[in-house]
């Protein structure tokens, strides 16, 4: 199913569609999405450990593998949106298979059929022996579901951020000036993840306080009611959206592309660029925005532009597997120019795969006690993280970037490869205190003689795991906006979607590297002096916490060398305004480019966020 309103008739509805009256229908839906998510994925480790009765590992390498599978469905959904069905169609299919697994993870908590019975003891639900595991039907019931929870994602997080750009990408701004006065700015992807953000709170403190002390029935309940106020407020906004028509199926281009270079591998490419093809009617719906320009890097695929006998069929124009234009090989350069900084995601998710496994059940045997009479529920732990993101984006808008402004002189303060990298190096830092922590732990329960007690609670206070949560969401606000608007912004314009993917597919990625490497510790450790064991005090997961943090200051280098290399897009000009004039005044600090036969400036940019500031309200 396409999407009904196409490209041409975009000046007609901008009155009537798209702009800011969409925002609450679009992030209302990704913010009850975020918490029926994070509401379940949280405490999801406990859930296998101590309702299912699966060994730690075992739980562990389960949880990764789940969002590994969640974060690789994205690819699939975001080139289905971007080849024919459209972000609108792709994301309320989506919504609704999630939907479907919710209410099957539901049903498994409330169903006693569905689980094993409870263990005798604290101390044995703790370590998961003696207790009858799971039977294989009841995992598959429970892992159908979860399947369901992972296709809809497919669905939802690779075009939920797309689709709200594209309610602003069609109009024009108004440019904005050095020293113009107004109110604080926000840019659209901080205010998505600011919403993100503020729906894991509430699931990280209201569901998980659920599972907890009433029950998993309502623990799961809740999120599900929440999912489906999501389906019912995207819908609700259908006739206000913009909906942009998919260009067709960007693998198909992309392919073509290959094809044709590989086939013309003994072709000398031209010294002047212009000689290679080029059809502005062509490209125009993958290109409203303007065309990509001639690079000179990775040459080989100009030769699927270079014109040779029979590329061209009599009047009907080129053959796409034959002969492509510019800015179609432009966009398969872009692609692979984005992969390297693309895989130094990798490992920061890795990274931080343990803060959903071991640092939870590292937190469950702490002292959680705030008050005589509450306690934190060990899942909670990541409001620490939620908060510190939250305050750091707030921040960052507010109060860097001014005063970064004033002191590089580039319109965001830094650019979007030197915010990720901030990120990355204060993810290192979290992990190194997370490690000086779990050596603090294990210390003292030596002292108090509790090591072969993996029940009792250690005289340590749970807030001493507060800092390297609080660290970690500092490095989150850094890392995944910068991220994802280098993603968004250097992507083809007809792949946004796709690139949005590939912020998920690192995702996948880390999580199937956290499932790889704790196996591998696990295997390398076993027995006398095993790091990862269902035991913590007699395991070593704080040299499992500084390996982690080896890999990345190893990880860090690696990036910083491929930031050095990277080369920003090369963009046209599209009616005298260039797009990264549109979207700010980085024209002025850009050295003028070559022209095109119509005078239009050739521009080097890198893209700044979408200012919703910048929106004119109708």
């Amino acid at each position: 199913m396409s999407e009904e309103e196409s490209n041409d008739d975009a000046g007609e509805q901008m009155p009537q569609q798209g702009g800011i009256k969409t925002m609450p229908f679009i992030l209302a839906n990704d913010f009850c999405d975020r918490f029926a998510t994070i509401g379940f994925n949280a405490n999801l480790i406990t859930y296998l450990t101590a309702e299912m009765h699966l060994p730690l590992v075992e739980a562990s390498n389960t949880l990764t593998n789940f969002h590994g599978a969640s974060n690789l469905t994205p690819i699939v959904g975001g080139l289905i949106a971007d080849s024919f069905a459209g972000r609108f169609w792709t994301i309320a299919a989506g919504s609704v298979a999630y939907q479907l697994g919710m209410v099957g993870l539901t049903v498994s908590a409330l169903v006693p059929s569905l689980r094993p019975p409870p263990c005798r003891g604290e101390a044995v639900a703790v370590t998961g022996q003696a207790c009858q595991r799971a039977t294989p039907w009841q995992l598959l019931a429970l892992y159908l579901s979860l399947l369901c929870t992972s296709v809809g994602t497919g669905g939802t997080r690779p075009c939920v951020m797309a689709f709200g750009a594209d309610q602003f990408e069609l109009g024009k701004p108004p440019r904005r000036r050095p020293g113009e006065a107004g109110a604080p700015r926000w840019s659209f992807f901080n205010l998505y993840f600011f919403g993100v953000e503020l729906a894991k709170l509430v699931a990280v403190t209201a569901v998980v306080y659920i599972q907890e002390n009433v029950g998993w029935g309502w623990g799961l309940g809740v999120p599900t009611i929440a999912m489906l106020a999501a389906v019912t407020a995207f819908v609700a906004g259908y006739p206000l959206y913009v909906k942009m028509a998919p260009g067709g199926s960007p693998l198909t281009r992309l392919a073509q592309v290959a094809v044709a270079a590989f086939r013309k591998r003994n072709v000398a490419v031209p010294d002047d660029p212009g000689l290679l093809h080029d059809d502005k009617e062509l490209d125009a719906g993958v290109s409203t925005t303007g065309r990509l320009l001639h690079t000179n890097q990775l040459t080989f695929f100009d030769r699927a532009a270079v014109v040779t006998d029979g590329d061209m069929e009599g009047g009907s124009g080129a053959r796409p597997w034959r002969l492509s234009t510019v800015h179609r090989v432009e966009e398969l350069k872009s692609i692979i120019r984005m992969l390297p900084i693309w895989a130094a995601g990798i490992l920061l998710v890795t990274s931080a795969s343990h803060n959903h496994s071991f640092a939870i059940q590292q937190a469950r045997t702490m002292d959680r006690r705030v008050t005589a009479s509450l306690e934190i529920p060990p899942a909670s732990m990541l409001i620490f993280s939620n908060v510190a993101m939250l305050a750091t984006l707030a921040l960052y808008d507010r109060a860097l970037v001014p005063r970064l402004r004033r002191l590089t002189g580039h319109p965001a303060g830094i650019t979007h490869l030197q915010r990720t990298g901030i990120g990355l190096a204060i993810s290192a830092a979290s992990n190194a205190v997370a490690a000086a922590v779990e050596g603090r732990r294990r210390r003292a329960a030596a002292s108090h003689g509790l090591l072969d007690e993996p029940g009792a609670t250690v005289p340590v206070s749970v807030l001493w795991m507060a800092p390297q949560y609080a660290i970690h969401g500092a490095a989150d606000a850094f890392m995944d906006v910068g991220r994802m608007e280098f993603l968004y912004d250097q992507a083809p314009e007809g792949m946004r979607s796709t690139a949005a993917a590939l912020y998920w597919l690192t995702m996948s990625a880390g999580s199937y590297m956290g499932t790889l490497l704790v196996t591998t510790v696990h295997e390398r450790t076993r027995g006398e002096g095993e790091w990862l064991q269902d035991n913590l005090n007699r395991g070593r997961l704080d040299r499992y916490y500084w390996l982690v943090v080896s890999l990345q200051v190893i990880n860090f280098v690696y990036f910083v060398v491929c930031a050095k290399l990277y080369t920003y897009k090369k963009l046209e000009t599209v009616d005298g305004v260039s797009t990264g004039e549109r979207n700010d005044i980085v024209d002025d600090q850009e050295n003028a480019g070559e022209r095109d036969e119509k005078g239009s400036d050739l521009k080097d940019v890198e893209l700044q966020p979408l200012l919703l500031s910048d929106v004119t309200l109708p």
